[in-house]
């Protein structure tokens, strides 16, 4: 009996929309042996002859076609270098976003390096008569949690939104770390210990040098892989191959180390879920804590979303009793002193932006150790305004604001950089500029004429600074920017809480109460914190400690406006032909209704809102209009051989930036 030739199924590397499924190609007999699910091949196209990459995702012996089909071209390696849970979770991920599994893939599969590949497979070649024992796990528990509560949530696949302890620990080596990243390497232990493994996305390199300190404490190096954007191609690709190995692993990186290969996964665990880097910026921009929930669904592993505050996302998911809340066996909490809620001795101190509270508790933690100081911005002026008018110094060329970075520099655009020497008001064409507002620079030089003799260091995006010793000193730093302090900061002061609050933004609330509650975490055990400036339910939930508080009540606002996460958004732009086509195709779905459209810079724009449950019906029909606008045939102009441009259609899901703007 003759054996049926094997049929590769593959998806093409190709960002077009109609392109995203399966193409069928005959495996010619020489290629047969190397032809696996998750290689790299390259497939002919019908048009124009072109050839294109693509991965082979399934292995077949018999399709639906009757026809000739098209042989591979070349197999590119031999490597399986994409496994097929990633394969599902990329499915699954850009169908949910009505986007495409090869931009998915693209995140989740690094850059080929031929000469890293090559040593990986000659490496697994020469071990495969006798494999390697891999590093014994200990798992370790956290004093400060429950006995046992993490062995049972990662043994039980459960779903937790933990709460973390607001402390810094020094490990063994003494190393400082915060104490979040303590809780998800015990985690991370259980996971390995039970015979899988563990992915663990933090925001950025900050908070992944202390996971990775924290895991080297508890676990051999052998069985640590970090996946970082900061990595050169090299590192990252070899990474990515250590990860396809049968040794489960806790897997370490930013938002994309979600889409990591994982041997029998055991644990995702996520830090700071409402930090906005864990947003993917490329298409189809699916966010962290998404691409976490689908995966878990799919292989059934623990999840846990760790913070010191909660955002509304999470807090949704616990009110409706997808995720359950733990927290520390006892309270943990920051001595937090908001200045608004004091009673005012002096009515000048009290609007001033360092009140008469925060020298005080400054002064008397300098005689011990280090203080913190949160501003707002970084440079010396943030902004500058017209001296005749008052209206906000704008550039000549995009229109942004203008600042300085010192005292001494020349007035420059904060958005792209070019200089304005000779800058004249638009208003009333004066001449000359003062600075508003105080960034790290001029926070630092007042402090230090106001403290003499106490060594002020600034942390910001120009100076990153990791860690500081426990001497006195001011450290003055931008928000997320924080340097840990060994044992703890003597005193945090918060200041510019009103003019942070002041941004334009759904997430205000949230945003600013994560970058306080994650500043007052690097106190040392009552110590004070010092919030300048800001009052009412903020001040309240940061004073009491229950951010999670704080959450609750803002999502009661969303679901009373019908706002994000209460319900779900896409934006939809183009032009107006292709999104009025995109709104006709879901206009008889039951809870969609639609804001707009209205025109912006990238064309005409429209948000569509719609019911969780709905979220399938309405990602298939706009997915069904993207394809379509994509594949409209090209009108050309007549007597002119260039065809016109083709019409465009964008669509985003879960974009919070229109009620940003």
């Amino acid at each position: 009996m003759t054996t049926p030739a094997p049929i590769a199924r593959v998806m093409v590397d190709s960002p077009l929309p109609q392109l995203d499924r399966l193409f069928d190609y005959a495996v010619p007999a020489a290629m047969a042996a190397d032809i696996a699910p998750g290689v790299r091949v390259r497939v002919p196209l019908r048009s124009a002859g072109r050839i294109a990459d693509g991965f082979v995702i399934e292995v077949v012996t018999e399709i639906d076609y009757t026809g000739v089909l098209s042989e591979l071209e070349a197999v590119v390696s031999t490597a399986p270098v994409l496994t097929p849970e990633v394969v599902a979770l990329a499915r699954a991920v850009a169908d949910r976003a009505a986007g495409t599994a090869n931009d998915v893939i693209r995140l989740a599969v690094p850059k080929r390096q031929v000469r890293v590949e090559k040593a990986w497979l000659m490496g697994k070649a020469d071990g495969a008569p006798a494999a390697v024992e891999p590093d014994p796990v200990t798992a370790a528990d956290v004093a400060e949690y429950p006995a046992d509560r993490l062995a049972q949530a990662i043994a039980g696949g459960e779903k937790h939104a933990v709460d973390a302890v607001p402390r810094v620990v020094a490990l063994p080596d003494g190393q400082q770390v915060g104490h979040w990243a303590t809780t998800m390497a015990a985690a991370a232990t259980h996971a390995l210990a039970s015979g899988g493994s563990a992915i663990l996305s933090v925001p950025d390199y900050r908070d992944q040098e202390q996971l990775v300190a924290a895991l080297e404490a508890v676990l051999p190096s052998s069985r640590i892989v970090h996946l970082d954007a900061r990595q050169s191609n090299p590192d990252r690709y070899r990474a990515h191959l250590e990860c396809l190995g049968e040794t489960p692993l806790a897997i370490v990186g930013n938002r994309s180390v979600v889409y990591a290969p994982a041997v029998r996964l055991a644990l995702i665990a996520v830090w700071d879920d409402g930090d906005p880097l864990h947003a993917e910026p490329l298409s189809p921009y699916v966010h962290t804590r998404d691409a976490a929930l689908v995966r878990q669904q799919q292989q059934g592993c623990a999840l846990v979303f760790l913070g010191h505050s909660r955002s509304t996302e999470v807090e949704r998911l616990v009110e409706i009793g997808y995720l359950t809340s733990l927290g520390p066996s006892r309270s943990y909490s920051p001595k937090v002193v908001p200045t608004a809620q004091q009673a005012p001795q002096d009515r000048y101190a009290a609007i001033a932006r360092i009140p008469s509270t925060a020298w005080r508790e400054a002064k008397t933690a300098l005689a011990t150790g280090p203080v913190l100081v949160q501003v707002a911005r970084p440079g010396f002026a943030p902004r500058l305004a017209c001296d005749s008018c008052g209206q906000s110094a704008r550039c000549r060329h995009c229109d942004g604001p203008l600042g300085t970075k010192t005292s001494s520099s020349v007035p420059a655009c904060t958005w792209c950089g070019k200089p304005a020497a000779a800058w004249t008001c638009g208003n009333c064409e004066g001449t000359r500029l003062r600075q508003v507002g105080q960034g790290t620079v001029r926070t630092a030089e007042d402090l230090g004429r106001a403290f003499p003799g106490v060594r002020v260091i600034i942390a910001d995006g120009d100076r990153p600074l990791l860690h500081v010793d426990a001497v006195p000193a001011l450290v003055v730093a931008t928000r997320g920017a924080e340097p840990l302090a060994a044992g703890g900061y003597h005193a945090v002061l918060l200041l510019d809480g009103e003019r942070m609050l002041a941004r334009e933004s759904l997430r205000v609330g949230e945003d600013c109460l994560r970058w306080w509650a994650n500043a007052a975490a690097l106190a040392k055990p009552g110590a004070p914190v010092v919030l300048v400036g800001v009052g009412g339910a903020l001040a309240t939930a940061l004073a009491t400690w229950r951010p999670q508080s704080y959450a609750a009540a803002e999502l009661v606002d969303r679901r009373r406006l019908r706002f994000p996460p209460a319900i779900r958004v896409a934006t939809v732009t183009g032009t107006a032909d292709s999104v009025e086509k995109a709104l006709a195709s879901i206009a008889g779905l039951a809870g969609a209704d639609v804001l707009g459209p209205l025109d912006t810079d990238a064309g005409v724009r429209a948000i569509v809102r719609f019911d969780y449950s709905q979220g399938p019906a309405v990602a298939a029909a706009l997915r069904a209009e993207i394809i379509r606008a994509a594949t409209v045939r090209r009108k050309r102009v007549p007597g002119k051989s260039i065809p016109l441009a083709l019409p465009t259609l964008k669509v985003r899901f879960d974009d919070i930036e229109p009620f940003i703007e």
